[in-house]
């Protein structure tokens, strides 16, 4: 294992002190590193707080900013945030209107939220974001994992919730914008977690992982390396083949690197998830490319469509200045 690392226990603290510092504009560190907040949070609105086990930076602490996030529990790597670093990271932001949690469906996670939400004196509501199409809802009975389509909930969300939208609205437009989105992901190789040392999981030269999990959880089937056109129309294909109805009209098109995938590559499966949806008659309105929801050193990417309406599109256009996301 080759990392930038001065101890497995200390690497956790130390990324946290380097992140707020160098983002001082924008966040703060809680006490005993427990959360990432904003450097001025605004108590008249909706507070939007998620978190989850670190090793997917830029998620959560990343999206901590004016239009996103008003807090970030960043747990050990892998590892769900503790229901007592949620509740004072709530209580450090939330004001009358009330605390949002945002919450990947792990079961850590999930647990961990709950528990939070009982012990918070303030208002609060939470929603599951479940967005992984690798997983078939009908025998998983922990239900569909959430990936990168969480970006997209915190997003619009967050904006609607900067506007001044009250606490259920918040949770109505979350649960809409979740059934709207779906992901799915391909790994080429396995992450490396520094307190194992090793590679997750095995891939051959010639294999990647179809529908893995951002822990490196297996996917669909192992499958041959192929090229990039087909393995993004299995992709597409899974994803389409999820909506109910036929998707139309406007959507987003989220193209995510894991954390091992250069640019030059994650742009190329963008160009050929459009041009796979355009001759399918859907209209790609806006785009995201990048790595935003990673794990760790892990190659690969994940594809996410979200189906947008004018007021979707608004919302999620409008302002957001975060370490990671901002236009």
């Amino acid at each position: 294992m080759k990392k930038f690392i001065n101890s497995v226990d200390s690497m956790l603290g130390e990324s946290l002190d380097g992140f707020t510092a160098a983002h001082s504009d924008i966040v703060t560190l809680g006490a005993e590193r427990k959360f990432v907040r904003r450097r001025k949070p605004n108590a008249q609105k909706v507070a939007l707080v998620s978190g989850g086990g670190s090793g997917h930076e830029p998620l959560h602490a990343g999206f901590v900013g004016e239009g996103m996030l008003d807090a970030a529990c960043p747990g050990q790597i892998f590892t769900s945030p503790t229901p007592d670093q949620i509740v004072e990271a709530a209580t450090a932001v939330g004001g009358n209107p009330g605390v949002l949690f945002v919450v990947k469906n792990y079961a850590g996670d999930r647990m961990n939220f709950e528990m939070a939400a009982e012990i918070f004196e303030g208002l609060a509501a939470s929603v599951i974001t479940n967005d992984d199409v690798a997983v078939d809802k009908s025998t998983y009975s922990a239900g569909r994992r959430g990936v990168a389509g969480t970006l997209v909930v915190e997003k619009i969300v967050g904006a609607a919730a900067e506007k001044g939208m009250d606490l259920q609205g918040c949770v109505e437009l979350a649960n809409e914008v979740n059934a709207r989105t779906k992901s799915i992901g391909v790994a080429l190789t396995s992450c490396t977690v520094p307190a194992a040392g090793t590679p997750t999981f095995a891939l051959g030269e010639d294999e990647m992982e179809m529908g893995v999990g951002i822990h490196g959880e297996p996917g669909r089937r192992r499958v041959k390396l192929t090229k990039a056109h087909e393995t993004v129309e299995q992709m597409v294909g899974a994803i389409m083949s999820d909506y109910e109805s036929s998707a139309s009209g406007p959507a987003l098109l989220f193209v995510n690197g894991f954390g091992g995938t250069p640019s030059l590559e994650l742009y190329l499966v963008y160009q050929e998830a459009r041009q796979i949806l355009q001759k399918r008659g859907l209209a790609v309105s806006r785009s995201l490319v990048g790595s935003y929801v990673t794990s760790l050193d892990m190659a690969g990417c994940s594809i996410t469509l979200s189906m947008l309406d004018d007021r979707l599109t608004a919302l999620w256009d409008a302002p957001v200045h975060t370490a990671a996301l901002r236009w």
